[in-house]
């Protein structure tokens, strides 16, 4: 029974992993938007991170940083068989001073997924002040 369970396990991770080399599965896109302070003020050149939820490891699908006015903009595509499930990490060290980043996320509404390359929804996380704690703020220092 364990070993029918492990392979059944296995077999679904190589059909939802193979779809896009297959051809299977629909072309999805995503794209979002906002605005770093850190005490208030603008946080620059900030790090963020578009991601898409995997069962193993995310794939990125965008990066940046933000700009003198703590605005961002990240959009990607993926190809897969049911809806993608996209995520934004940002990556800071408003009022932290170690060597690594304080890291949290952000999942990103469904309704915001459009089919095709181009996304026809921009979602907009608004203004965040990174001096908060966040729910699942972790320290990363491999980014």
């Amino acid at each position: 029974m364990k070993v029918l369970v492990i392979t059944v396990l296995l077999l679904s991770t190589a059909v939802i992993y193979s779809d896009a080399l297959l051809g299977i599965g629909r072309t999805q896109s995503v794209a979002v938007t906002g605005r770093l302070l850190c005490n208030g003020q603008p946080a620059s050149n900030v790090k963020v991170k578009l991601y898409e939820k995997e069962a193993l490891f995310d794939k990125k699908l965008d990066e940046g940083v933000t700009n003198r006015n703590g605005e961002f903009q990240l959009s990607g595509h993926k190809t897969e068989i049911t809806t993608i499930d996209p995520k934004v990490n940002v990556y800071h060290k408003c009022n932290y001073h170690g060597i690594c980043y304080k890291k949290f996320g952000i999942t990103i509404p469904d309704n915001y997924v459009s089919s095709g390359q181009t996304p026809r929804r921009t979602f907009d996380i608004g203004t965040i002040n990174l001096a908060n704690k966040f729910t699942g703020e972790t320290t990363d220092c491999i980014n």
